[in-house]
């Protein structure tokens, strides 16, 4: 371990007791007293405001008005930082150990009172959500690297179940979680423009000699979200869309994140009017409404109407055959 690491764990050491004599210290860290010496020279040369006590009950402490500084974590944030690493490891957060070693201090340099406080808020607090692959580590490990470096990537991609991965250069200029996937965002050197990527579909991953710098102000989950939610300054592209049903279906088709962004007015309980864009609605909204089944009723545009009438056909044919096989 370092020295660097070794001054900060007797702070830590010095944080968690009253008073602590550099044989207790060297004894904890497994490192001889005259290095004690040295790394607590070492922190007063530095500003630390270490007392030394002498006598029988003497000492190294911190004094009161320096246990607090914000090289240390007070209750509700060594809390705060145990419930992120649990969102953080539901979510396939590709530096989990580090994160784990994180917490791990925490628990180590907290005395028994304070790590009993945040095992008791950790106990009643959980997150549900698909399990994440570990395949997707290293890739995600790669790319968050090559983000910060400038650095263009290989990776052989596939964009459907059905079809041959292809390969592509790719400038990642941001990683994105969103709705339990990763995307990776970025310049696309084969299509010859910006395109999102989910990551769970590359098979392979490389770093590229070639370099490349990333827009000051540009953000991966802004333009995710552009491409897929309603433009207002294209508004030739969007239609509008009145739906008609039960209260409770239409609360929660208002509380989605297409619909609930593109809600212009919603009449009662019973209707309400939407503003999206002319290719989602006749390739996503049919697959977003038909788990409501009769509880909706799609009242414009035809075009919706005529959607929801196909994809439900081609649905009860698909099952119609599936029944009796030639």
């Amino acid at each position: 371990m370092s020295k660097a690491d070794n001054m900060l764990q007797v702070l830590w050491l010095l944080k968690t007791r009253r008073r602590m004599t550099a044989r207790e210290i060297a004894e904890a860290l497994e490192i001889h007293v005259r290095t004690v010496y040295r790394y607590i020279d070492s922190l007063c040369a530095s500003g630390v405001p270490i007392e030394a006590e002498a006598g029988h009950d003497g000492g190294y402490r911190l004094p009161d008005h320096f246990r607090n500084v914000p090289l240390f974590f007070d209750m509700e944030e060594q809390k705060a930082l145990a419930h992120a690493a649990l969102f953080a490891k539901e979510a396939g957060y590709p530096y989990g150990d580090a994160l784990n070693r994180a917490v791990t201090k925490l628990q180590r340099y907290a005395n028994e009172e304070q790590w009993d406080e945040v095992n008791r808020h950790l106990s009643g607090f959980e997150v549900v959500h698909a399990p994440a692959d570990p395949r997707q580590e290293p890739f995600l490990r790669m790319l968050e690297q090559a983000v910060a470096d400038g650095r263009t990537v290989v990776m052989e991609y596939q964009t459907g179940r059905d079809q041959t991965a292809v390969n592509r250069e790719l400038d990642p200029y941001g990683l994105v979680h969103w709705k339990g996937k990763w995307y990776t965002v970025g310049y696309c050197h084969v299509r010859g423009e910006m395109r999102s990527f989910r990551v769970d579909r590359i098979r392979a991953l490389s770093p590229a000699e070639a370099g490349f710098t990333r827009p000051a102000d540009f953000s991966a989950r802004r333009f995710l979200l552009q491409n897929l939610l309603p433009d207002p300054e294209k508004p030739e592209a969007l239609v509008d869309v009145v739906i008609r049903g039960r209260r409770e279906a239409l609360n929660d088709l208002c509380d989605h994140w297409l619909f609930g962004h593109g809600l212009l007015e919603r009449t009662g309980d019973e209707e309400a009017r939407f503003r999206l864009q002319e290719q989602t609605v006749k390739v996503m909204v049919p697959y977003f409404l038909l788990p409501y089944g009769r509880a909706i009723r799609v009242e414009e545009p035809p075009l919706l109407q005529e959607r929801m009438a196909e994809v439900a056909e081609s649905l009860a044919e698909h099952y119609r055959t599936s029944a009796n096989p030639r």
